[in-house]
């Protein structure tokens, strides 16, 4: 039943066309492996907005191929690297 509240918030939100491939996979190494997010590609996911990236994750998890990752542990990586792009944004070096 998660999967369909995810893919139905994903696809009610148009969550799948809001960023370019590049960012995406930016996002996705910096959340499921160890990378570095630029800054045109974290404002790209904050334009995405918490309620996809949120059901982003749920779903990817969902995937077979990433039955070893630990839920919990993404879960909060994914949290910690949404944090850091607001701040990243709110950054005043941002800004000039």
């Amino acid at each position: 039943m998660a999967t369909k509240e995810n893919d139905q918030i994903i696809k009610e939100n148009n969550c799948e066309t809001k960023m370019c491939l590049p960012c995406v996979l930016e996002a996705f190494t910096s959340i499921f492996a160890t990378g570095r997010i630029s800054n045109k590609c974290c404002g790209e996911l904050v334009v995405l907005g918490k309620v996809c990236h949120k059901a982003l994750v749920k779903r990817t998890l969902k995937n077979p191929l990433f039955k070893d990752l630990s839920p919990a542990t993404i879960i909060v990586k994914s949290i910690q690297t949404w944090n850091n792009f607001l701040a990243l944004i709110d950054s005043p070096s941002l800004s000039a």
